[in-house]
């Protein structure tokens, strides 16, 4: 992969340099330049093959179905099934206690998978997010709902606009950060739910090109530097944003191959490691992957042959679609709504066959 295929750095008039240097200085406060890991080989970016007189349009990604285990980094360490149907997202609380948004309801996961405290809805889950103070932030279709460390009530807050459709949801110490996939925005709020402005807007004065959404995925991650993670799925990328909505950074390239995102959209899901390496999830070819915090490949976590790849009849994309989280440990946890289970998933030590 060559640099440029992966580091793009933010447009934006009259500040490109201070604002490369705030992202690396940010970078280099958290720990987060540190040594990168080994890149996929390059190669040309791969385009859908011509296949059989059947159908020579066909899209043919299955010579990218199995894994070059070199690439393997992670294995997985435990394995359960989410204790409510139509499991859709995952999310950390404090003590890094479990949270699962399955149908309608939102469950806390005890050690090994059993239901510890549940929270029932009024319709189905799309999102949510934990706060440091035990707050929970569910995502509904068209807006979120604040409960307590009881489970009780205590906010609703409102739907900013009619087509709005909540798909990641952020929190950090002075707001909560949902994307927006209906709105193609990401909504930034303080903690009592008046809505601050919205962020990842077309906007040329300010160098950002505005997502592109051809299927209802887009993500948020908060890290500890103080910068956004969002991706870009039609632009097959992932962006850094500040919380006043500055563009820093843009990295990710369309290719089946190993070290960039393939389709029409992808990434579709994000997560960060403690280090600000980045955790990524596709669809079309199912698979989990980890990024320097700068946008090189680093590894796999879980390959498409881990995952079933044909979507039942039936069976939309978004509830099919792959969701990720990651500890203060560094382990990644992984859930697939097809197969309705949660792995838990850890580097391998250091010489450890594939």
């Amino acid at each position: 992969m060559r640099r440029g295929d992966a580091l793009r750095p933010a447009e934006s008039s009259g500040s490109n340099g201070s604002r490369r240097d705030f992202l690396r200085r940010n970078l280099q406060a958290s720990g987060l330049l540190g040594a990168v890991g080994a890149l996929a080989a390059s190669g040309p970016n791969v385009r859908a093959a011509r296949s059989s007189a059947e159908n020579p349009f066909a899209y043919d990604v299955g010579k990218f179905e199995r894994t070059d285990p070199k690439f393997i980094h992670y294995e997985e360490t435990a394995r359960f099934k989410s204790p409510r149907p139509e499991p859709r997202r995952l999310a950390l609380g404090p003590e890094g206690a479990l949270h699962v948004a399955a149908g309608d309801s939102v469950v806390r996961l005890g050690e090994g998978g059993g239901v510890d405290f549940e929270i029932a809805l009024a319709g189905p889950a799309q999102c949510l997010g934990v706060a440091r103070d035990g707050l929970l932030y569910v995502a509904l279709r068209d807006h979120i709902e604040v409960f307590d460390a009881r489970g009780q009530r205590t906010a609703v807050w409102s739907s900013p606009v009619s087509k709005t459709w909540l798909t990641g949801v952020a929190v950090g110490e002075d707001g909560l950060f949902a994307a927006d996939s209906g709105g193609r925005a990401v909504l930034r709020y303080d903690r009592s739910g008046r809505l601050l402005g919205r962020i990842g807007e077309q906007d040329k004065e300010r160098g950002i090109p505005g997502f592109v959404l051809p299927s209802p995925f887009l993500d948020v991650e908060l890290h500890r530097d103080g910068l956004l993670r969002v991706n870009n799925p039609g632009r097959h990328r992932v962006e850094l944003y500040t919380a006043s909505g500055d563009l820093e950074l843009a990295w990710g390239r369309p290719t089946a191959a190993i070290d960039g995102f393939c389709g029409c959209c992808n990434p579709i899901n994000l997560a960060t490691l403690p280090d600000g390496r980045c955790v990524t999830c596709e669809k079309g070819l199912r698979r989990v992957k980890v990024y320097s915090a700068l946008g090189e490949f680093e590894c796999v976590v879980s390959g498409a042959e881990s995952f079933a790849q044909s979507v039942p009849p039936g069976v939309s994309m978004a509830k099919a679609a792959l969701d990720a989280v990651a500890d203060a440990r560094g382990r990644i946890f992984i859930l697939d709504p097809l197969a309705g289970d949660i792995r838990v998933m850890a580097r391998k030590r250091e010489g450890a066959s594939s």
